[in-house]
């Protein structure tokens, strides 16, 4: 018999997935599944479908009490006034409690796709937190830093002690996200991977004299239903893992698995396709969750047991439309029966 996972300390939420074979609305039904079965949370991300104040602002008339997790976005982007009024936005029109999520993303989409510039990353993201925090207290905003410049604005409608969590790959962005955040998020990593970031980042702050933040993980999922995974749930999970072999941190953690002969094809630049199909199973199953509920159900507890203060599911779909069946099959066993719903601020309607 599985043990459940509910627990004060043992999250788990749920993360809207960038599938590239499924149609982007699916986000939405992800949410409304998520919200049903009673799921910690659930994280809004951004990348090429929908901007993710607006998506947060849907999600939120189409569910009931899920709290929302913004990110992460990239903080080269935008500033920190157009952050916080994203923020107020979407807890001001849900009535939801909110949450954000920072990270440096990369060359290719801050400068490539945004036209903005791209240096500092370490240095923009202390600089970033450390301007937006008093803007979402209600403060005017007042602060010059090296790469981050904010002043004079004020929101009409402060975010009442918001959690800023910071994506952290790499030592420099480790060390900011220790000394900053008030919890990091870590994507496609093992139990063993998040047992040593936890150890650095207690280090990392007692060295500041402040408490480790919070840490959560991704980790994509999926449901094994006749003992063994169907082709098309393979190939997209094996398809968005090849888009993470060549940035840094990530190549770094698939070398440090065994697969560096497949970081090296994809930084040489081998076609992602081509690449998804020289995936082995075994390396999705080290960074996934991947089998029947109770295997799942056992491996989310190993990341918890490594460190891991919330656990965010993101569901493959490819035959499991809007992971329905696997969020179904996991709830029983890993969501707290007597969570409170969500408070709804009054006059909000849905």
């Amino acid at each position: 018999m599985v043990a459940r996972l509910a627990s004060a300390g043992a999250e788990v939420g749920v993360v809207t997935p960038f599938w590239l074979d499924r149609p982007d609305t699916e986000a939405v039904d992800i949410a409304v599944e998520a919200d049903r079965h009673g799921f910690a949370a659930l994280w809004i991300g951004e990348m090429a479908t929908f901007d993710a104040f607006a998506l947060a602002t849907a999600v939120g008339a189409a569910t009931r009490r899920i709290p929302l997790r913004i990110g992460p976005l990239a903080a080269g982007v935008r500033g920190p006034v157009a952050v916080a009024l994203g923020l107020s936005s979407v807890a001001t029109l849900t009535g939801r409690p909110v949450s954000l999520a920072l990270g440096a993303s990369s060359p290719a989409i801050v400068t490539g796709w945004h036209d903005r510039p791209w240096g500092a990353p370490a240095t923009r993201m202390r600089e970033f937190v450390r301007a937006l925090r008093p803007i979402l207290a209600g403060r005017r905003a007042d602060f010059d830093g090296t790469q981050v410049r904010a002043h004079l604005f004020r929101l009409r409608r402060a975010v009442p002690d918001p959690e800023i969590t910071v994506a952290a790959f790499g030592p420099a962005m480790m060390r900011v996200a220790a000394e900053e955040a008030d919890q990091v998020v870590l994507n496609l990593v093992t139990p063993e991977q998040v047992s040593r970031a936890r150890a650095r980042l207690a280090e990392l702050a007692e060295a500041v004299d402040r408490p480790a933040p919070r840490l959560a993980v991704w980790v994509p999922a999926a449901l094994e239903l006749d003992s063994e995974l169907d082709t098309a749930t393979l190939r997209q999970l094996a398809g968005q893992l090849s888009v993470y072999l060549a940035p840094p941190g990530y190549g770094e953690m698939f070398t440090e698995l065994g697969h560096g002969e497949l970081v090296a094809q994809a930084r040489a630049g081998v076609p992602r396709a081509e690449l998804a199909g020289r995936i082995p199973a075994e390396l999705l199953a080290s960074v996934g969750l991947v089998g029947p509920a109770p295997r799942i159900v056992d491996r989310i507890a190993a990341y918890h047991r490594a460190g891991a203060d919330h656990v965010g599911i993101v569901p493959a779909t490819a035959t499991d439309p809007a992971g329905a069946q696997l969020l179904a099959a996991l709830a029983p066993l890993v969501v707290a029966a007597d969570r409170p719903a969500a408070p709804v601020q009054p006059g909000v309607s849905r």
